[in-house]
């Protein structure tokens, strides 16, 4: 009874110091707050035209690299903002903070007297309180599936079960899931990347026959959804696997780009890049020198794509040595850095977007 009533006063406190901490801080101003709203406006633009465009139609299709290309780099610029400072309570704040509090001990009180387990969801994230229900529901769908022997029943399952992290569930709901219906995206991605990394789930060596049988799968899952993020994800973390790295970071970009909101490809990314950057020399000259304007992998952003140039070689070693327009001149590279750029950027003319 004593432990209960400590662990009460500890969540009080705890919820009163978030209630009032807005009273203790004042309103920052936003040094990027006009970047901010412009890079916001400009990406719901490009948003919207994604959106708008038609799979059907072949000159809609042939718009989407370049819009996509243009909102991951708003999406870029935007991560590269510092945080927007929070707002404090501005009407009446100590008495919606007492409020607050008040709400707080009576939910406190109530679930720490019925232990209702709707209200101990309540406390975790969205997220979370979804893995949970997931959870319990297994059982449930489980009995279902194998009563029913339904492709929608087995699908159920296995989306609970890879969603909640129960993966050896996922791969019998899945598998059966595609014996029923071979091509289902979801159930071809998600079987592949458990396939893939089953090695640090089981500590058994993945052998190379099933490391190819999974790629297969996720590759099989983003040609048939290509605009579903989940398959660009799946798809960039197995190229990755492979050391395949500019292929990983073209797909997770488009995964950024189809789903503006996910953060599960941003530590993926940046090791990307670091490990491009570092283990080849002219990336290396490339970053430091160019990718401010012209992307990180020369598809453009202030200055020109470099992947849609149609200039000679000869022409893009005048720009780069004596500069042009907006473009500063670089003298000083030595002749090998200078032969590495240009080999690079003849590379992508030839690659295109």
């Amino acid at each position: 009874m004593i432990l209960s009533l400590l662990l009460l006063g500890l969540i009080l406190l705890a919820a009163g110091a978030l209630v009032l901490s807005p009273l203790r801080a004042a309103a920052a101003a936003d040094p990027d707050a006009e970047q901010r709203t412009a890079l916001e406006a400009q990406r719901d633009r490009l948003y919207a035209e994604l959106a708008a465009l038609n799979p059907d139609e072949p000159a809609d299709e042939a718009r989407r690299p370049d819009l996509e290309r243009r909102a991951a780099l708003t999406l870029r610029a935007l991560d590269g903002l510092a945080p927007a400072p929070r707002a404090p309570l501005r009407t009446g704040p100590r008495r919606v903070a007492l409020l607050g509090v008040g709400l707080a001990a009576l939910l406190t009180v109530a679930g720490a007297v019925t232990f209702v387990p709707r209200w101990q969801l309540k406390a975790l994230d969205p997220g979370e309180a979804q893995d949970v229900l997931a959870v319990l529901n297994l059982p449930r769908l489980k009995a279902e599936a194998e009563r029913t022997q339904a492709n929608a029943a087995y699908m159920a399952w296995g989306k609970a079960a890879f969603d909640s992290g129960t993966y050896d569930q996922a791969l019998t709901a899945y598998g059966h899931a595609l014996k029923l219906e071979p091509r289902q995206p979801e159930a071809l991605r998600r079987l592949g990347i458990l396939l893939l990394t089953s090695e640090e789930r089981t500590s058994r060596k993945l052998s190379t026959e099933d490391a190819t049988q999974a790629a297969l799968l996720i590759r099989t899952a983003a040609q048939l959804a290509p605009n579903d993020p989940e398959s660009q994800l799946l798809l960039g973390f197995a190229y990755a696997r492979f050391g395949e790295d500019r292929q990983a970071l073209e797909a997770l970009e488009r995964y950024r780009t189809l789903d503006p909101k996910g953060r599960d490809a941003d530590e993926m990314i940046t090791a990307l890049r670091a490990r491009q950057n570092t283990s080849d020399p002219v990336l290396r000259v490339y970053a430091a020198n160019c990718a401010s304007c012209h992307g990180p992998a020369g598809a453009g952003g202030l200055g020109p794509s470099l992947r849609e140039s149609t200039l000679s070689r000869a022409a893009l070693r005048r720009i780069i040595v004596q500069g042009k327009g907006a473009m500063p001149a670089y003298p000083n590279l030595s002749a090998a850095q200078l032969e590495g750029l240009l080999d690079l950027i003849e590379r992508w003319q030839k690659e295109g977007q």
